[in-house]
């Protein structure tokens, strides 16, 4: 597949970028990664390795879209996952309101 990183294209085939990783030692993860094999890569580091350009010179998200477009399963930052919505306290009952406020579980009806 080819793709744009850093301003320069790029032919990239999952097997290979497989084949490059293989025996690279994932950094911890803080930012956005990507899962290859049985470990999870931040994405800058596969982008580094597959590139050989510093990782200051293209964005997480240019290497997500070319591993997403690849097959490869990218998740974002840890701890940054959207929360399950919660009512908004206007549309809250007012025993609803109540029992989140006592720490207890919403209501359902």
């Amino acid at each position: 597949m080819r793709c744009v990183i850093a301003r320069f294209p790029f032919d990239l085939v999952k097997s290979e970028v497989v084949a490059k990783m293989k025996g690279v030692k994932p950094e911890p993860v803080t930012g956005e990664y990507v899962i290859i094999g049985r470990h999870h890569y931040p994405v800058k580091q596969v982008g580094e390795v597959i590139t050989r350009q510093d990782r200051r010179d293209f964005s997480a998200g240019e290497v997500t879209r070319a591993l997403t477009r690849l097959g490869f399963t990218c998740r974002p930052a840890p701890g940054t996952e959207p929360a399950a919505a919660e009512p908004a306290a206007a549309e809250r009952t007012a025993v609803e309101t109540a029992s989140a406020q006592l720490g207890g579980a919403p209501e359902q009806g």
